[in-house]
C-alpha cells in the first residue's frame, strides 16, 4: 500500500522551477533514495511533503490525504539545518519530544544516545556539528511514525559513524513505514536502499528498484548516477 502519492506535483519560485511535474508513489516498507545534484528539487520535495511548502500546482497525498494535521503525526522529519536551540541539554530535547510526540519513545532515544556516546546531561552548544546531527537523527528515528524523511541524514559526519547510523535507520524505523534518503553520498546509502529517485532539475529522470538497476544494467546505483548525470 502506498504512504506517499503524487501526480503533477510542481512548485515554482518567481520564474524558476524547482520542482516540475513530479508523478510518483511510494510503498510501505521501502526504504528510498531521493537522489540528485545540489538544486535538483531535492530538499523541496521533502518540504512539501512535511507542508512547510505548499504546491504550485498537482498533487500530493500522505497516506491519501493531503499534508496538513493528521500527516504531521505519520512524518517524521529530518531537515538538512539544525533546528534546535544551542542553550538546550540532550535530556530537556528528549523530554520535549516525549511531551509533543505521542508516537516518541523516550527509551529507544536514550539507548541511541548511550550507543553513540552521547550524554543526556550535555548542551548542544558544547557538542561538534557532527554530534548534533546524530542528536537531531536519533529524535526523527525514536518516533514510531509511517513514512521518514531525511535530508542528508550522513553528510555532516564523519566517516567512521555513517555505518552506524545507516544501522541505526535500519534498526529503527518500523517495518510498515517508508524512508526516504535525500543524499549525494550514494555509494554510502546503497547497500541499504531499496528503490532509488534520481532528480534532475525538478524532473524525475528515473526511479527503479536497486535489483532491476543491478539486474538490468549490471552497475551499481553509484555507477548509474554517475552515468546520468555525467559526474
Amino acid at each position: 500500500m502506498a504512504i506517499l502519492d503524487c501526480s503533477g506535483l510542481t512548485k515554482t519560485f518567481g520564474p524558476k522551477r524547482a520542482l516540475s511535474n513530479v508523478s510518483l508513489s511510494i510503498d510501505k516498507g521501502r526504504i528510498v533514495g531521493l537522489l540528485g545534484p545540489n538544486g535538483s528539487g531535492k530538499s523541496t520535495f521533502l518540504k512539501l511533503c512535511n507542508k512547510l511548502l505548499t504546491p504550485s500546482a498537482g498533487t500530493l497525498l500522505i497516506n491519501g490525504e493531503a499534508p496538513g494535521i493528521k500527516s504531521k503525526s505519520l512524518v517524521s522529519y529530518l531537515p538538512e539545518h539544525n533546528y534546535l536551540a544551542d542553550w538546550m541539554r540532550v535530556c530537556d530535547i528528549i523530554s520535549f519530544f516525549r511531551d509533543f510526540y505521542e508516537d516518541f519513545d523516550a527509551s529507544k532515544a536514550t539507548e541511541m544516545l548511550v550507543s553513540l556516546k552521547i550524554g543526556e546531561r550535555e548542551r548542544l552548544k558544547t557538542l561538534s556539528k557532527g554530534t548534533k546531527e546524530k542528536v537531531q537523527l536519533i529524535l526523527v528515528m525514536a518516533r514510531q511514525a509511517q513514512l521518514y524523511l531525511l535530508d542528508e541524514p550522513i553528510g555532516g559526519v564523519d566517516p567512521a559513524a555513517r555505518s552506524y547510523i545507516l544501522n541505526t535507520i535500519i534498526k529503527n524505523y518500523n517495518p510498515e513505514a517508508a524512508v526516504i534518503i535525500s543524499t549525494h553520498l550514494i555509494s554510502d546509502i546503497e547497500p541499504i536502499l531499496d528503490d532509488v529517485i534520481f532528480l534532475k532539475d525538478g524532473e524525475v529522470v528515473l526511479k527503479s528498484s536497486v535489483d532491476e538497476i543491478r539486474g538490468e544494467n549490471g552497475v551499481s546505483v553509484d555507477a548509474l548516477f554517475r552515468e546520468v548525470f555525467k559526474c
